[in-house]
């Protein structure tokens, strides 16, 4: 498929997002790796510098990383909401008729990167039936 064709058939379910389903799915995939090491390695770091400054027993050691660890919670909380986020963004984007079939495609691909090939709409399938 040429480069006007990929453009003509943008909003179908054979458009733009289904030629890019794979970076769509890479996409998902880090988002998905992020959203659970991410806020787990803030925590334990968080939870380290809070016991230093327990063990230290300095009163403003302890405040400080108190309030530090605090941030690392909330930061934590707010990256873990991300593909949330994004989810929301493309309902919007959804619901223009005209780009709607072709946004489920991406939004597929990056809110659920790794289900089933075999499941019929899944990223993995339209990525297998988009090699043919």
């Amino acid at each position: 498929m040429n480069g006007n064709e990929v453009l003509q058939s943008v909003g179908s379910s054979v458009g733009f997002c289904s030629h890019t389903a794979s970076l769509w799915q890479l996409v998902g995939t880090v988002l998905l790796i992020f959203k659970i090491v991410i806020p787990i390695i803030l925590i334990v770091l968080g939870m380290i510098d809070f016991g230093k400054a327990v063990i230290s027993s300095d009163d403003k050691a302890i405040s400080k990383s108190a309030k530090s660890l605090m941030f690392r919670i909330i930061a934590a909380v707010v990256i873990f909401f991300i593909p949330t986020l994004i989810s929301f963004v493309f309902s919007v984007i959804a619901q223009f008729s005209d780009v709607q079939e072709d946004f489920e495609v991406c939004k597929l691909c990056i809110t659920k990167p790794t289900q089933s090939a075999d499941k019929e709409g899944s990223c993995k399938y339209i990525i297998s039936n988009s090699a043919e």
